[in-house]
């Protein structure tokens, strides 16, 4: 009983605190990356780059820094003009694609970008799981926002209700 009522305040702290289980990466992580992409691009294989390149993506998209999750995004979108990549590698960058968009708040786009993720691999759990966590953001902000809405009439008619009997005292 105590582990159900746990996990009743915990859902409703993630719901107002707008928690998510993808997990977050900090500068540190994200500057190993970026030493391992520069020795990478001294002379070592291309698939060597390339998987430097794919970590610090994921790093970056991952990142509490919107410039780091930005630069993310921008890596794999230009990364996906190429036509070299395998159904593997394409299901990461979307869904990686898909996280950064998340994280810098453009759900419409990241859920779109997941469902292509789906379209690749089905069953993929992971996809499947931000798919979900995407669609209850989507839902808060969409409770929230008519929350915000109906308060806002509310007290639009209170204030015309004290003007109007303020006109009829006058």
């Amino acid at each position: 009983m105590d582990v159900k009522i746990g996990k009743f305040f915990e859902s409703i702290g993630d719901f107002f605190t707008g928690g998510d289980h993808i997990p977050w990466c900090d500068s540190d992580i994200v500057a190993g990356c970026e030493r391992e992409v520069a020795e990478a691009e001294k002379g070592t294989s291309d698939e060597l780059k390339s998987e430097c390149i794919m970590r610090l993506s994921w790093a970056l998209v991952h990142s509490r820094r919107p410039e780091d999750i930005q630069r993310g995004i921008a890596m794999l979108e230009a990364s996906l003009g190429g036509s070299s990549s395998s159904p593997l590698q394409m299901r990461e960058k979307l869904y990686l694609l898909a996280v950064g968009y998340y994280r810098s708040g453009d759900f419409p786009r990241s859920r779109q970008l997941v469902d292509h993720c789906l379209e690749i691999a089905p069953d993929w759990r992971q996809a499947l799981t931000l798919k979900k966590t995407i669609e209850e953001k989507i839902t808060k902000d969409g409770v929230i926002g008519i929350g915000i809405g109906i308060a806002a009439t509310a007290v639009g008619v209170l204030v015309g209700g004290i003007a109007v009997a303020l006109a009829r005292k006058n």
